[in-house]
């Protein structure tokens, strides 16, 4: 089984490997319910019990199927979050053969309190153990939309997490994004139980680097880290002049002359930090699924990290 790790001072203790919603959404390519239905079993028969999905999801479907699999277990034996911040609209325009919503985002205390009834709703589900503000950073939303958004989360959606918290609807809340600078005005201004951070702190980017890694360990604030793979600059072959992908190309050779396989080394490098409580893998192809659990047993010397390491910096 995968070993689990304690979510700060918060009685959850999350698998190391978590399983990320994104791919069944069909985020990066079109999937059938079948392949869906037949990853996620996979992600439980590898014993991640962290699963992590969200509304914007395949517009509501990886919320949905994903319930319908956990409904045939104890919500004592997985934990799960999805996100707020984004409600699901009808739209009569959505192409067949997808579900018919656009997302409205909306990070106001009437906002947050629907779009988490309106999940319950999705995954036919009593109870989530965590919720993540989705996306509020200047990168989704444009600067000038962020500047609009951020305060009326600070004036009232901090209050409706606060509340469900306190009414033990969940366990705790955090914030779910890709850009450093929003988890530092966040952090700054509230107190978070959790921070998930997207494609910053993995074996190809160190953008969260010291500060944003600071402020978690100086706040005692527990970290998740998404999109190990970067979106899968490390399944692409070709160099290119942007940073990321020509280290990406470094570090496939790295990992070639050592003998190491890359996919592991990506899943294992943000957990060599106590800080980091799960690395949320997603995929759609069982064999990575059993793969990326396989790897987390696999050895990788110092010597190797600390050539990663060096690479990176350079």
């Amino acid at each position: 089984m995968i070993a689990r790790r304690r979510l700060g001072s918060i009685s959850l203790d999350l698998t190391e490997l978590g399983y990320g919603c994104a791919a069944i959404g069909g985020m990066y390519r079109p999937i059938t319910r079948p392949e869906a239905e037949a990853a996620v079993s996979a992600a439980w028969e590898v014993g991640i019990r962290y699963f992590d999905t969200a509304p914007a999801y395949g517009a509501g479907f990886a919320e949905r199927l994903l319930g319908d699999f956990l409904r045939g277990h104890s919500s004592e034996d997985y934990v799960l979050s999805t996100k707020v911040g984004k409600l699901l609209r009808p739209s009569l325009s959505a192409p067949s053969g997808v579900m018919p919503f656009e997302v409205e985002f909306d990070y106001s205390y009437d906002g947050i309190m629907r779009s988490y009834e309106f999940s319950l709703a999705r995954l036919g589900l009593a109870k989530v153990h965590l919720l993540f503000v989705d996306d509020l950073e200047p990168a989704t939303l444009g600067f000038a939309n962020y500047r609009q958004h951020f305060p009326k989360f600070l004036d009232s959606g901090m209050r409706a997490l606060e509340e469900l918290r306190s009414a033990g609807d969940i366990a705790a809340f955090g914030l779910g994004v890709s850009d450093v600078g929003a988890c530092i005005d966040v952090m700054h201004r509230v107190k978070l139980d959790c921070l998930l951070l997207n494609g910053r702190y993995t074996l190809l980017d160190r953008t969260a680097g010291t500060r944003v890694l600071g402020m978690c360990r100086r706040s005692g604030t527990p970290l998740i880290v998404g999109s190990l793979f970067n979106g899968g600059i490390l399944s692409q072959d070709d160099t290119e002049t942007e940073d990321t992908m020509s280290y990406a190309a470094l570090a496939r050779r790295i990992a070639s002359d050592a003998g190491v396989d890359i996919a592991t080394a990506a899943v294992q490098f943000p957990l060599r930090d106590p800080l980091v409580v799960s690395a949320i893998f997603g995929s759609t192809r069982t064999q990575r699924i059993t793969a990326a659990a396989a790897g987390l047993a696999d050895h990788i010397s110092e010597s190797v990290w600390g050539q990663f390491t060096s690479s990176a910096a350079n």
